[in-house]
């Protein structure tokens, strides 16, 4: 009896050890991230969150150093009269609205002809359509700019040796759209990417049963692929106004050889600029947090009209 009494208490043990073990083991494989995640993405928020609620404040004469004082609110109601924020915002709506689906109807119908059957060495053009992406924006930026330029640029002088007028890249009305011309080069192969995997994920029995009731390629296409991969054109919308809105690479490259991008050409610009150039952080840390709240509502309503279309 006792022997059996004790193999019983045993064998709770070695359950009692084995389900700890087991409710233990996720969450040793999710600390690392954790940890990480706490660090690089929770704390800079709430940094910046306390931050925006101070201001530099000067005694006496102004002779000794600033120092930091609370301020509440008032660097929020600064940003919300800021006029060159708003304009910096209202550009990159206008960026945006052309921009992104331009970029995604072109990443569409590169994933489109990589899916069909008439394209050969498809891996080939798969490669060649990502590797913009695979360069960083910096060097795509110095890039780019060099084919802008007017005193380098090999189109601007082939165009002059054919005595043909030559476009201004860098100019007041066509800066913006030389930057768009950046980011649809450098983003267009990822996105096709993440919409040629939902295209490759569509079993190809509907594509049999399609072509057996006489649908052409084309057909197929729009009444079966573009459908199926709706979800994918959502996530690459949400990614790419995301990305609007956050610009700061091509505009902080190209303003070194253009005068017609302002210090408040873009909103992340408009900040770095007002920490790293005026020194003011706390102004600028309120018009980070601002930028992130507005591109959280226009990415958010974006995923909601998009799932009212769809009756989701």
């Amino acid at each position: 009896m006792a022997l059996a009494a004790n193999s019983r208490v045993s064998a709770r043990g070695r359950a009692h050890s084995t389900t700890w073990k087991r409710v233990r083991t996720p969450y040793l494989f999710l600390f690392p991230f954790g940890v990480l995640f706490i660090l690089f993405f929770l704390a800079p928020i709430v940094y910046a969150i306390v931050q925006s609620t101070f201001h530099f404040q000067r005694q006496g004469l102004g002779l000794s150093g600033p120092t930091a004082a609370f301020s509440g609110l008032n660097n929020y109601a600064a940003v919300l009269s800021d006029t060159k924020f708003y304009a910096s915002i209202a550009r990159m709506l206008l960026y945006g609205v052309v921009q992104v689906p331009l970029m995604l109807i072109l990443a569409l119908v590169l994933a489109l002809l990589l899916d069909s059957t008439v394209v050969r060495f498809k891996a080939f053009f798969r490669l060649a359509f990502f590797v913009p992406y695979a360069v960083p924006g910096i060097i795509a930026a110095l890039l780019w700019g060099y084919l802008y330029d007017p005193a380098l640029s090999p189109i601007v002088k082939g165009l002059q040796t054919l005595h043909l007028p030559a476009p201004d890249f860098l100019g007041y009305n066509t800066v913006l759209w030389s930057i768009a011309n950046i980011a649809i080069w450098a983003w267009t192969g990822y996105n096709m990417l993440i919409i040629f995997a939902a295209l490759q994920a569509i079993p190809a029995d509907i594509y049999e049963s399609a072509r057996m009731d006489g649908c052409s390629g084309l057909r197929i296409a729009w009444f079966i692929k573009i459908p199926l991969v709706a979800p994918a054109l959502v996530l690459t919308g949400v990614f790419s106004i995301i990305g609007t809105l956050q610009l700061f690479a091509e505009p902080q490259v190209l303003s070194s050889i253009s005068n017609n991008i302002a210090t408040s050409f873009t909103p992340v610009l408009y900040a770095y600029n007002t920490a790293f150039a005026y020194n003011n952080y706390y102004y600028a840390a309120a018009l980070s947090v601002v930028l992130a709240l507005v591109t959280f509502v226009f990415s958010f309503g974006f995923l909601r009209v998009t799932r009212r279309q769809a009756g989701v």
